[in-house]
This record gives structure tokens, C-alpha cells and sequence, in this order.
């Protein structure tokens, strides 16, 4: 609005006329001199336009910068109030991790379907599926015993082949600060650096029951229910190693070899004393 000419009154220095202004100031000629003040925020405390029109006209930029300003406090407010939920978020995820004891089974094993395995290596995450009754029936699971030192192991079967026959597709460890606890939406994303997708053919050479048993059937190879299962941290170091061997090109031989190694130290697990596998399918 065009505020040139307009007479103004002031408490101290009386009447005079506005002779310059933008969206930031506002410049008045007095009886004696010039004075500038911040616009519109002088106005209603300490000048006042003559002019009726004008002055509705600009009670109305006022209000709409009032506002503005009100839209702007409450931003910071809830940007602050998300800054103190995600220390405090922080503060408990670096508890947990100080106090967490390794659980012996701390690995997960993930049975893909033939969908999952068209993007688990494209995505590089895993969902946990849904919880399938009670009061959360429909909620995706948590994966609790899941922190830092765990991996996401991938194996699938074809329908027609005997569950013997499972096969491991590929690993890979959890983001480094992945907490089972606080998932969400079940999703188990990776780590940047350690993950690892096996060729058909050395899929074919990585029986998963070579290394898995359910202690209760130690001779049984039955998986009937269920999307994924708690897995011992021995068995999984016992893989990644298997597969060190199974990688010819030097490349992904040495990242199988620093994963290999990282997972080791995450889960204070020596190469020396790692015994020879011993799943179901080698008794």
C-alpha cells in the first residue's frame, strides 16, 4: 500500500508526513527533522495515521504480519520441541547401547518370498512382516534382540524343493544405529558398507541347514511358520567365513573379509576358536 503523504501523529514528536517507506521501514518528516522506525511494528504503539481508510488498510497488514510471525514462532517451537524428542531418543539409544549385553542369538534369518527377493538387494532392507493377533494384531513386529552387532541373514527355497534345500542368498549388517526396540515400521535397513549378495551358483553352495539346527529336533529340518527367526551369532560368523572362501574375484573377497572381521569384533567372536559347522543337515 502506498503510504507517501500520509500524516501521522507521534506521542513525542507530533504530527508529520510519511515521505518514504518499504516492507522494513518507515521515514517521516516531523516539524524539525526526519525520524525512521521499523514498519509496520511502530504503528498502534507509537504512530497513528490520520487517515481512516489507510489506517484499516494497514490494521490489516498488521494483523496478517502478526500472523506470519505467529506461524513462524510456532515452527521454531515444534522444531525445538523435535530437537528434544530426538535427544532424548539419542540419550537412550547411547544407554542402551552402553549397558547392552550381547545376546548369544542376536542374528536374524529372513525367509524371502519371491517378491522380497526382487529388492532386498536393490533396497537393501528386510520387513519384519505383521503381528498376526491379539491387541497389536495388524502392527508391523519388532525385532527386539536386533542392535549393531546383528545381521540380516537372506535365504529363500523354491515351493517345490524340499526345505533341505533352503539356500542362503545373502547378509548383511544393520545400520549402525539400529535398535530393534525403537522400530516402527519393521523395516531393518543396512549398513553402508557391510553387505553381501551371493551369486546363483554360490547360493547353490550355501545350504542354510548346514548351519542352522533347532536344538529341540536336532535332526529336523522344518520351517512351517513364521517370516524370520532369532539366529546364533557362531552360526553367522561360520557363514560369513564360508563365504570368504566361495569369493573368487579379490574385490568382493575382501569386502567378505572385513565383514567377516567387523562382525567378529561386534560380537567378540575369535576366528581361532570358531568351530566347524554343525547344522541339521551335518548330522
Amino acid at each position: 500500500m502506498n503510504l507517501i503523504n500520509k500524516e501521522v501523529s507521534h506521542k513525542r514528536f507530533g504530527k508529520g508526513n510519511i515521505v518514504r517507506h518499504n516492507d522494513s521501514f518507515i521515514e517521516i518528516h516531523f516539524a524539525t527533522e526526519n525520524k525512521k522506525f521499523v514498519f509496520p511494528d511502530a504503528f498502534g504503539e507509537h504512530l497513528m495515521l490520520q487517515d481512516k481508510s489507510a489506517a484499516h488498510s494497514l490494521e490489516k497488514i498488521i494483523q496478517e504480519k502478526e500472523r506470519e510471525l505467529e506461524k513462524v514462532q510456532r515452527a521454531k517451537e515444534e522444531e525445538k520441541d523435535q530437537q528434544r524428542k530426538e535427544q532424548q531418543l539419542r540419550l537412550e539409544h547411547e544407554k542402551l547401547m552402553k549397558n547392552h549385553k550381547l545376546h548369544p542369538e542376536s542374528q536374524i534369518v529372513f525367509w524371502c518370498d519371491t517378491e522380497e527377493q526382487s529388492r532386498v538387494f536393490t533396497e537393501w532392507k528386510v520387513f519384519t512382516g505383521v503381528i498376526k493377533s491379539g491387541n497389536n494384531k495388524g502392527k508391523p513386529n519388532k525385532p527386539t534382540r536386533i542392535y549393531p552387532n546383528s545381521v540380516c541373514l537372506l535365504t529363500a527355497r523354491d515351493s517345490s524343493m524340499p526345505e533341505k534345500d533352503r539356500r542362503i542368498l545373502g547378509a548383511y549388517m544393520v545400520n549402525e544405529d539400529f535398535i530393534g526396540k525403537f522400530c516402527e515400521d519393521g523395516s531393518i535397513p543396512a549398513h553402508s558398507e557391510y553387505r553381501l549378495q551371493l551369486t546363483e551358483q554360490e547360493s547353490d553352495r550355501m545350504p542354510f541347514w548346514k548351519y542352522y539346527t533347532n536344538e529341540k529336533f536336532p535332526h529336523k529340518m522344518t520351517w512351517n511358520t513364521g517370516k524370520y527367526r532369532y539366529f546364533d551369532n557362531v552360526w553367522v560368523a561360520q557363514i560369513l567365513l564360508d563365504i570368504v572362501s566361495l569369493k573368487s574375484d579379490t574385490q568382493e573377497q575382501e569386502l567378505a573379509q572385513n565383514f567377516f572381521e567387523h562382525f567378529c569384533r561386534m560380537n567378540q567372536i575369535s576366528e581361532e576358536e570358531l568351530p566347524e559347522p554343525n547344522g541339521a543337515l551335518m548330522r
